[in-house]
């Protein structure tokens, strides 16, 4: 019995010298901790110190900057004569401007747009105006070719005077086309018997004339001369010269009318020939 008795407290020793022997591992694992926090935290520290040092001597270049910026401006705005008014309105002003210049930009681009739609109506009209042209040549064509076959039909005749044939016209539409032709002026009249009449640059004259027998005798002035064309014929080339340097004129009359008391037909002149004096003007009396 007394052996058990002496076994136990030796069990309990043994067990309280583990307990011990943890709590130091324990202990002295915590002291190597803080042993380590305390070194980082060391040096946390040093860090923010440096870094409270790097943020006041960026405070103090930014109060230097702040301070050299106010006084570069003050100098500039010495060196300009500019009050803070003076440089608001100069904003303003400059403001004002670019929307001046941004307005003038778009009516540029309005005006642009449309110089394109005007050019594009343009050239619609020109591919029209070519068109019309195109026509316009095909009428005339047509025109040169019915002309030239009407003068192909007009009567060819010798005149008094000369042994040259020359087309005449026995009425109103025959003289159109000789007119269309364009080489020789052509003035029409109607003569009263014993009456003078202006005709172009000289003066004609009825002294007789016979429906039945389509004769007739006129007389011509010209160059204070005087010419008498006696028992002329209807449709018959009457020539003569007149001008200083003389050119050739022809007389056709194309009917007799009024109970043989007037003739009516058309005098032919050079288109190199002056021209009839204009008539005097009315009095208005």
């Amino acid at each position: 019995m007394s052996g058990e008795v002496d076994n136990v407290p030796r069990t309990y020793s043994g067990a309280l010298m583990a307990v011990l022997a943890v709590a130091l591992v324990a202990a002295l694992a915590g002291l190597i901790w803080c042993a380590v926090l305390g070194n980082r935290l060391t040096a946390q520290q040093s860090e923010l110190a440096e870094a409270k040092q790097q943020n006041s001597q960026l405070q103090a270049r930014l109060r230097e900057t702040d301070a050299r910026l106010e006084v570069a401006t003050d100098e500039l705005k010495t060196s300009l004569g500019l009050t803070q008014k003076q440089l608001d309105a100069r904003a303003q002003e400059i403001a004002a401007r670019e929307q001046r210049v941004e307005a003038d930009a778009q009516k540029l681009e309005n005006a642009q747009k449309k110089t394109a739609q005007q050019v594009t109506a343009v050239s619609s009209a020109v591919t029209d105006v070519k068109t019309d042209v195109g026509g316009v040549k095909t009428d005339v064509a047509k025109t040169q070719s019915d002309l030239a076959a009407a003068v192909s039909q007009l009567t060819s005749m010798k005149g008094d005077l000369s042994s040259h044939a020359s087309l005449i016209a026995r009425n109103r539409d025959e003289l159109e086309i000789l007119k269309h032709r364009g080489d020789r002026n052509y003035y029409e009249f109607t003569l009263v018997k014993g009456e003078k009449k202006p005709v172009g640059t000289v003066s004609l004259e009825l002294r007789k004339a016979d429906s039945k027998k389509s004769k007739f005798t006129l007389l011509v002035y010209s160059d204070d001369k005087q010419y008498e064309k006696r028992d002329r014929n209807v449709n018959e080339p009457l020539q003569f010269y007149s001008g200083k340097d003389p050119l050739l004129f022809e007389i056709v009359v194309n009917s007799i009318g009024g109970k043989n008391s007037t003739i009516t037909g058309y005098l032919s002149a050079p288109k190199s020939a002056p021209a009839p004096a204009p008539a005097p003007a009315s009095s208005g009396q």
